[in-house]
Protein backbone atom coordinates (compact mmCIF):
# COMPACT_ATOMS: atom_id res chain seq x y z
CA UNK A 1 0.00 0.00 0.00
CA UNK A 2 2.85 2.39 0.77
CA UNK A 3 4.40 1.78 -2.65
CA UNK A 4 1.04 2.37 -4.38
CA UNK A 5 0.47 5.58 -2.42
CA UNK A 6 3.97 6.78 -3.28
CA UNK A 7 3.47 6.00 -6.99
CA UNK A 8 0.10 7.79 -6.95
CA UNK A 9 1.74 10.85 -5.40
CA UNK A 10 4.64 10.83 -7.87
CA UNK A 11 2.87 9.80 -11.09
CA UNK A 12 -0.82 10.52 -10.57
CA UNK A 13 -2.76 8.19 -12.85
CA UNK A 14 0.00 8.00 -15.47
CA UNK A 15 1.42 4.56 -14.78
CA UNK A 16 0.63 0.87 -15.18
CA UNK A 17 1.31 -1.36 -12.23
CA UNK A 18 1.02 -4.88 -10.92
CA UNK A 19 2.26 -6.85 -7.96
CA UNK A 20 3.86 -10.20 -7.38
CA UNK A 21 2.82 -12.51 -4.59
CA UNK A 22 5.09 -15.48 -4.06
CA UNK A 23 4.07 -18.81 -2.62
CA UNK A 24 0.81 -19.08 -0.75
CA UNK A 25 0.27 -15.32 -1.03
CA UNK A 26 0.05 -15.30 -4.84
CA UNK A 27 -3.74 -15.24 -5.26
CA UNK A 28 -4.43 -12.95 -2.29
CA UNK A 29 -1.86 -10.45 -3.55
CA UNK A 30 -3.15 -10.62 -7.13
CA UNK A 31 -6.69 -10.14 -5.82
CA UNK A 32 -5.66 -7.03 -3.85
CA UNK A 33 -3.89 -5.60 -6.89
CA UNK A 34 -7.02 -6.01 -9.03
CA UNK A 35 -9.25 -4.45 -6.37
CA UNK A 36 -6.90 -1.44 -6.17
CA UNK A 37 -6.89 -0.99 -9.96
CA UNK A 38 -3.65 -2.77 -10.77
CA UNK A 39 -2.86 -5.76 -12.91
CA UNK A 40 -2.49 -9.36 -11.81
CA UNK A 41 0.20 -11.93 -12.42
CA UNK A 42 -0.15 -15.65 -11.82
CA UNK A 43 1.90 -18.69 -12.70
CA UNK A 44 3.99 -21.57 -11.47
CA UNK A 45 7.13 -19.41 -11.57
CA UNK A 46 5.72 -17.57 -8.52
CA UNK A 47 3.85 -20.33 -6.71
CA UNK A 48 3.24 -24.05 -7.02
CA UNK A 49 -0.11 -23.79 -5.23
CA UNK A 50 -3.58 -23.34 -6.67
CA UNK A 51 -5.37 -23.36 -3.32
CA UNK A 52 -4.40 -24.14 0.29
CA UNK A 53 -2.87 -27.61 0.29
CA UNK A 54 -3.58 -28.10 -3.43
CA UNK A 55 -0.73 -28.06 -5.95
CA UNK A 56 -1.45 -26.44 -9.31
CA UNK A 57 -1.14 -28.75 -12.31
CA UNK A 58 -0.07 -25.99 -14.72
CA UNK A 59 0.01 -22.23 -15.31
CA UNK A 60 -3.37 -22.33 -17.02
CA UNK A 61 -5.03 -23.47 -13.80
CA UNK A 62 -3.68 -20.45 -11.92
CA UNK A 63 -4.49 -18.06 -14.76
CA UNK A 64 -8.08 -19.38 -14.80
CA UNK A 65 -8.35 -18.80 -11.04
CA UNK A 66 -7.26 -15.15 -11.26
CA UNK A 67 -9.47 -14.68 -14.33
CA UNK A 68 -12.42 -15.93 -12.26
CA UNK A 69 -11.57 -13.44 -9.52
CA UNK A 70 -11.34 -10.57 -12.03
CA UNK A 71 -14.65 -11.47 -13.64
CA UNK A 72 -16.34 -11.95 -10.24
CA UNK A 73 -15.40 -8.32 -9.54
CA UNK A 74 -17.19 -7.35 -12.79
CA UNK A 75 -13.88 -6.34 -14.36
CA UNK A 76 -12.61 -7.20 -17.82
CA UNK A 77 -9.62 -9.41 -18.62
CA UNK A 78 -7.28 -7.99 -21.27
CA UNK A 79 -6.83 -9.99 -24.45
CA UNK A 80 -3.26 -11.00 -25.36
CA UNK A 81 -3.14 -8.17 -27.93
CA UNK A 82 -4.44 -5.64 -25.38
CA UNK A 83 -1.87 -6.81 -22.82
CA UNK A 84 0.95 -6.47 -25.38
CA UNK A 85 -0.26 -2.95 -26.20
CA UNK A 86 -0.44 -1.94 -22.52
CA UNK A 87 3.07 -3.28 -21.91
CA UNK A 88 4.37 -1.91 -25.22
CA UNK A 89 5.51 -5.34 -26.40
CA UNK A 90 6.00 -6.18 -30.07
CA UNK A 91 4.67 -9.73 -30.04
CA UNK A 92 6.29 -12.74 -31.67
CA UNK A 93 5.01 -11.87 -35.16
CA UNK A 94 6.90 -8.55 -35.10
CA UNK A 95 10.25 -9.77 -33.83
CA UNK A 96 12.85 -10.57 -36.48
CA UNK A 97 14.93 -13.73 -36.17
Amino acid sequence: MQMKQTADRLFGNDYVWSVLGAGRHQMATANMSVILGGNARAGLEDSLWDAPGQLAHNNAQQVQRIRSIIEALSLEVASPDEAREMLQLKGAANVGF
